[in-house]
């Protein structure tokens, strides 16, 4: 399942689960404001910073900030999770 690293106050984490709703993907949300571990590991795939939304699927793991559908198109395509 995928893991996305959000906050509460994120738009781009708000449209990223809505893309991932309609494509009829699965994930796991996990709020980096309430989860330190969690926070920490957005920061060290991301060069140290908290950068939301971050999707995490086996080893691979991307931050989606500045949210677009190509963004997410990619992340899938590179977790071996594309459709179609």
């Amino acid at each position: 399942m995928i893991t996305m690293y959000t906050t509460s106050w994120c738009p781009d984490c708000h449209a990223a689960k809505t893309a991932l709703t309609r494509k009829g993907l699965q994930y796991q949300e996990v709020n980096i404001e309430q989860d330190e571990d969690a926070a920490k590991y957005v920061m060290s795939v991301n060069g140290g910073k908290r950068s939301v939304p971050t999707l995490q699927y086996g080893e691979h793991a991307a931050s989606l900030s500045g949210f677009r559908p190509a963004k997410l198109d990619a992340f899938l395509t590179q977790a071996g999770l594309a459709q179609g």
